[in-house]
């Protein structure tokens, strides 16, 4: 700015006729001018520096405001205002374990007056007791040291409030007064609770299973009674021997959102022993022995020594590809055209012939034929053309009837986006020697290419389970993505849904509407079905209901709506692990010709997961409307446990053999209630991998 305001001088100055310039106006001009220079100067280096400070300092003084507003909640029992304070910031900003004045913690004056819900708010935000207690000895000194200092000031203030005349100074001496007269009241509750306090009871429903083959998991609940002081850690303990001696190890659970521990690194097929013992400020309590008494690492498959079903298969798929895609390099359809002069000019023709195609663009309205349209919205909005379509390009105009097998391979394709260019040169065909399947197939991925070069992505996303069809002779296949993040498309843009649903001039009766009407119509469905399919299922054991049902060209499997990427099922418990004890009695439940509802001996693995899979099935049975007599015919099926990434594992509940597949035409007397639908095997599959 100084620069072209000295550029302009010296143009004026040069526009101006020569003559004595004035001594007061050079000098004016140098004052401006060095004004300018001081407050730029400081404006980018001083006023910046001076103002980065100002706002820190203010930040520093708000949350200390902070602080202290969450001492003050504490101490006047104001459960709502806590929360409220630890919702709005982190324990970082509250300086959540960093001791007052007085040596205290906004936990040790929860526990100390045995307010339960706050103590419990101030722990689930990560709270730990003051570091000043470091014996039961020191807490008792400082509370007395506490009360008799607060004793001390409010006898001072009364004498000073007694004795003087009233004025201003007395009136807030008078304030003061009340205020420490109220302190000494809390910290005279808090001694008293320390003192009436005792060691917490022990924690009760500890119970221990097989969580690998190495490593086992205890779960807990807070004890009965805590003694009039809030429980604040627990403490678990293991050993190879019942009596706990020698100790092979201990830890010390501080963190009290999830009451539950995983022991790692143990030997498998070595019994461990486990206690859990719980703390309050009085100490540890007794120990409490788990249920069964020990466990065994060990995993299901041990049981005969059988490999993971998966193990190695992606690394052998990725290496058969390449093995193709080496193959095909070579091949006929590959290598470049024997008559190459004669073709040239028809082959430039059709391009450019292409370039004025209609197929060229997204279409506006349908012929009979099949088509492809991708679907692609975040939160509430969906990509439109220019023209306020849902983005739609021809695939055959010939083809109207969709075989299931062809959608099923367009299925399959969907796995390979990134891969469509080498798949057509794979697939190049001849108008007249290639069949009509490999035709059909050919346009396929020609129309997905087209999809990808008008939106300017490779990914379409998700096939939708069924095209969408109408009695004209149209047929969609449809596909479905999720934008998360700020991705940019070509030739399209967003619109809200509601806004494209309300604004499409449809061009049908509603007694036969088009396929693309009936599109509109059903995209919030179609949507839902999406997102649905994407979530996984907690970790977790769980039990599915095998359920199928035949047509002339395709199985279909029984699937919820909420999750249809996963049978319909119930969990069974949090741990997915089988231990090889309860896969060997399993074993000699299915090898027994009439199962005798004989429960295990008690307080074994076995037994819990008896009584597990008898309020799982009847939990199962009601929710696909069974009867559960029924059920007494059904069977679980007992070659293996499905196992989903380590996290998730699912024991399967079979029909008997003549009713696990309906076939057309068979009549099933049990149908399930709503919330149900029918996949595709294949479908299935693929979502189930996704």
């Amino acid at each position: 700015k100084m620069t072209q305001q000295m550029r302009d001088l010296q143009l004026a100055q040069a526009r101006k006729p020569p003559g004595p310039s004035s001594p007061n106006a050079a000098k004016r001009l140098y004052r401006n001018l060095s004004g300018k220079f001081r407050v730029n100067y400081t404006s980018f280096d001083e006023g910046s520096l001076a103002a980065r400070g100002e706002k820190e300092k203010l930040r520093k003084s708000y949350l200390f405001q902070s602080n202290a507003a969450l001492f003050e909640a504490v101490e006047l029992q104001d459960l709502d205002r806590v929360q409220e304070l630890l919702k709005q910031y982190s324990p970082e900003e509250l300086d959540l374990n960093t001791p007052n004045s007085e040596g205290l913690l906004p936990l040790d004056i929860a526990i100390m007056t045995n307010n339960a819900p706050i103590a419990r708010a101030l722990l689930q935000a990560g709270a730990k007791e003051s570091p000043h207690f470091v014996s039961l000895e020191s807490r008792s000194l400082h509370l007395s040291t506490l009360v008799r200092e607060a004793e001390q000031r409010v006898n001072e203030l009364m004498a000073q409030v007694v004795n003087e005349a009233p004025n201003a100074d007395c009136s807030e001496k008078e304030k003061q007064l009340k205020a420490w007269e109220w302190r000494y009241r809390l910290y005279k509750r808090m001694k008293a609770g320390f003192e009436h306090a005792r060691v917490p009871d022990a924690p009760t429903n500890v119970h221990l299973s097989v969580a690998s083959s190495s490593s086992v998991q205890v779960t807990f609940w807070e004890p009965r009674s805590v003694n009039s002081a809030v429980v604040t850690k627990y403490k678990v303990e293991w050993s190879c021997s019942p009596t706990f001696s020698p100790l092979l190890g201990e830890a010390v659970i501080d963190k009290l959102k999830n009451l539950h521990f995983t022991i790692r690194g143990l030997v498998s097929g070595t019994a461990y022993y486990v206690q859990v013992s719980a703390y309050n400020m009085k100490g540890w309590g007794p120990p409490q022995a788990s249920v069964p008494p020990f466990a065994i690492p060990s995993n299901w498959r041990e049981y005969d020594g059988r490999a993971p079903r998966r193990r190695g298969q992606a690394e052998a798929l990725d290496h058969l590809l390449g093995q193709v895609k080496t193959v095909h390099q070579h091949c006929v359809c590959h290598e470049p055209c024997k008559n190459q002069p004669q073709s040239r000019k028809h082959s430039v023709s059709k391009s450019l012939k292409h370039l004025f195609h209609p197929s060229s663009k997204f279409l506006k309205t349908l012929k009979r034929g099949l088509y492809l349209t991708a679907i692609f919205y975040k939160d509430d909005n969906i990509l439109v053309t220019h023209e306020d379509q849902i983005p739609v390009v021809e695939i055959d105009d010939t083809y109207s009837c969709l075989l299931m097998q062809d959608f099923l391979w367009f299925t399959k394709v969907s796995c390979m986006w990134d891969e469509i260019l080498w798949l057509r040169q794979c697939v190049t065909v001849s108008q007249s020697s290639c069949s009509c399947i490999l035709q059909t197939r050919f346009k396929m991925l020609l129309a997905i290419s087209q999809m990808q070069g008008l939106l300017g992505i490779q990914d379409l996303g998700q096939v939708f389970f069924e095209p969408v069809k109408d009695k004209q002779g149209n047929i969609l296949i449809v596909t479905l993505k999720e934008v998360k993040t700020n991705q940019t498309f070509e030739s399209v843009r967003w619109v809200p849904i509601c806004k494209l649903q309300t604004s499409r001039k449809s061009v049908s009766s509603p007694e036969e509407p088009t396929a693309l009407d009936t599109l509109l119509i059903s995209i919030q469905d179609k949507l839902a079905y999406h997102q649905r399919s994407s979530h996984a299922l907690s970790p977790g054991l769980y039990l599915g209901y095998l359920k199928l049902c035949s047509a002339v060209d395709q199985i279909r499997v029984l699937v919820p709506e909420q999750l249809p990427n996963i049978l319909c099922h119930v969990k069974i418990r949090s741990n997915p692990n089988i231990s090889r004890e309860e896969w060997e009695w399993l074993q000699k439940m299915a090898s027994v010709e009439e199962p005798v509802p004989a429960e295990p001996e008690a307080e074994n693995s076995q037994n819990h997961l008896f009584q597990e899979l008898q309020v799982a099935i009847k939990e199962l049975m009601t929710l696909v409307n069974i009867p559960l007599q029924e059920a007494k015919d059904f069977r679980l099926y007992s070659q293996e446990v499905l196992d989903f990434g380590g996290q998730v594992s699912l024991l399967l509940l079979l029909p008997p053999s003549d009713d696990v597949c309906t076939a057309p035409g068979q009549n099933n007397p049990y149908t399930p209630r709503s919330g149900f639908l029918t996949l595709p095997l294949q479908i299935f599959e693929l979502g189930e991998e996704r």
